[in-house]
């Protein structure tokens, strides 16, 4: 299932791509955090080796299912990293993006690669959508 499903070579490409593209843009993250499901285990480490970051701290509240307010509870023990980034699933993330933006349901689609970001100060639920990247935009020279 779900569960143990293993990245194909086209999500290890996009996690690579992503990590490129935040580094030329001087915005990768200071700490990663991932869910511990297989897949996202296998994008966050692919990310980190390409961007050349430590690896990512697994975290069970990432997992399938995670709530918004679970989310922004979680992330403020984060907060001493000016940039975090989450290695999830869906819908959660566009939920969570929702939420955070008090948005309507259905409002925004994150697809599976895709690199959003989020300005928030947790436990607040208040931020904003600094960028939403859809896989097939998040391309470099080396693709």
């Amino acid at each position: 299932g779900d569960f143990t499903r293993e990245l194909l070579e086209k999500g290890r490409e996009q996690s690579r791509r992503a990590a490129r593209l935040l580094s030329a843009a001087g915005a990768l993250p200071h700490i990663v955090l991932t869910s511990p499901l297989v897949r996202a285990r296998q994008t966050s480490d692919e990310f980190c080796q390409t961007a050349g970051i430590p690896g990512a701290v697994i975290q069970g509240w990432l997992s399938y299912g995670m709530s918004p307010e679970t989310a922004l509870a979680e992330l403020a023990a984060f907060r001493d990293f000016k940039r975090v980034a989450i290695v999830g699933h869906e819908p959660d993330f566009s939920q969570l993006i929702q939420w955070v933006l008090g948005a309507r349901g259905g409002s925004i689609e994150v697809k599976k690669g895709a690199i959003a970001c989020l300005k928030i100060n947790p436990p607040s639920r208040n931020g904003t959508l600094a960028y939403l990247i859809p896989p097939k935009l998040a391309v470099d020279g080396d693709a």
